[in-house]
């Protein structure tokens, strides 16, 4: 199995083998720097397909295996979430899994508007007879079968100019993931999942969210401002080229204030200055107060979306940090003082074959798609709902009608 993590800073490709024990194995790494990607979107196809072909190339040398499907995250096209209720007649048989398929398709394309497509159907709990709180019903027996279901959708052009770009690489999309939903798979371990815990990942282009409860995921929203706001704030802050704004961002930069931030002098290049010697001499405290406020920033939005949201309170007081931009020294610190929660730094867990490089924060989302790739297997509880899926035909109208009513 392979996965594709295209995102605004890198695109990652982790090609796969399931071991005897069910867990994925990493046999091939791929990662380039991206382009034509913006804010988690496409703005130029060229670009973006070159980017996207040479991290898979990379990874398919690496493996010494040619793949022809991927599973790729999303992080563009304003993903969003909405909670349905559906119900079904089951004429008082057992629950069986076409019961719960047919459940889980039944209204779903006509609840999203016409230019948005579905992700993910989430089924969050089950209702026999107006008995709620079931977890699994298969093999129960009623006559009314209840599903609260979780849609996750996106817009269908980004979907489809990110589709043409990895067709142009001669492959096919093998599903879809949103972003934190993949690092969220990958970072938490079951009891957060269980006891309820918000996903943040800060990429370079944008900043997404998912809140897990009682194993599922029950919402998951994005925030247009990730890492490379923070470097371009510097480059022009600091009148210094981008290139040299990221480097001191990473070696220098902090979300919180020191003491010694005063003390601390840093070399600042000046665009279009050649010579070294004309590099502006800054204390680091001026570099750390260009950061705070935009991290700031980000954190107060991540809050008002989950306030508006209304799981703010019901998804508990653990947050997990993850992404590229969760690296930055001091970010956890902030995040605890503006959201108000626990806060913990997470990495990918559970995936073998990773070298020490690509398993950090910033690969959380590639490994993630893998993990949803193992779990999606035979696994009914994601199953997603395509909204351009065909029509049933006559006799499968036929069949259903005989399962509910005789």
């Amino acid at each position: 199995m392979a996965a594709l993590d295209v995102g605004s800073t890198k695109v990652v490709c982790f090609i796969a083998r399931i071991e005897d024990n069910g867990r994925p194995r990493v046999i091939g790494i791929g990662h380039q720097v991206s382009r034509g990607v913006r804010a988690g979107a496409i703005i130029d196809m060229d670009a973006a397909e070159k980017a996207i072909g040479h991290a898979v190339s990379s990874a398919e040398q690496m493996a010494g295996e040619q793949i022809r499907d991927v599973i790729v995250n999303i992080s563009g096209g304003n993903p969003a979430s909405q909670m349905m209720g559906v119900e079904v007649s089951i004429a008082g048989h057992d629950v069986g899994e076409d019961d719960l398929r047919r459940a889980l398709r039944a209204q779903g394309p006509n609840r999203i508007p016409p230019d948005s497509e579905i992700l993910h159907a989430i089924p969050v709990s089950y209702a026999i007879d107006g008995a709620r709180g079931i977890r699994d019903p298969r093999g129960m027996f009623g006559d009314r079968l209840g599903v609260d279901i979780h849609l996750v959708t996106a817009g269908s052009g980004p979907l489809r100019n990110l589709a043409t770009c990895i067709s142009r690489c001669h492959l096919e999309t093998d599903g879809y993931v949103v972003s934190p939903y993949a690092a969220g798979l990958a970072c938490l371990v079951e009891d957060e999942m269980e006891l309820g815990c918000t996903v943040i990942d800060m990429g370079g282009g944008a900043t997404s969210i998912a809140v897990f409860m009682e194993g599922n995921l029950v919402f998951a929203d994005c925030v247009p401002v990730g890492g490379a706001h923070v470097t371009n704030d510097i480059a022009r802050g600091l009148t210094t080229p981008v290139v040299h704004a990221e480097r001191m961002k990473t070696l220098y930069g902090s979300a919180i204030p020191s003491v010694s931030d005063e003390r601390e002098i840093i070399d600042v290049p000046q665009v279009g200055e050649e010579e070294p010697a004309q590099a502006n001499h800054v204390p680091r405290s001026l570099l750390t107060g260009i950061i705070q406020p935009r991290m700031e920033e980000m954190f107060e939005l991540v809050r008002s979306r989950l306030e508006a949201s209304g799981f703010e309170k019901v998804a508990g007081r653990r947050v997990v940090l993850t992404g590229g931009g969760s690296q930055l020294q001091g970010v956890r610190e902030l995040a605890q003082l503006i959201l108000d929660k626990q806060v913990r730094m997470g990495r990918p867990l559970a995936i073998h074959g990773l070298a020490e490089s690509t398993c950090g924060p910033a690969f959380s989302t590639a490994t993630g798609l893998l993990a949803y790739a193992v779990r999606n297997q035979g696994d009914l509880a994601l199953v997603g709902v395509g909204a351009d899926e065909p029509p049933e035909g006559l006799w499968s109208k036929l069949g259903g009608w005989f399962r509910d009513n005789l």
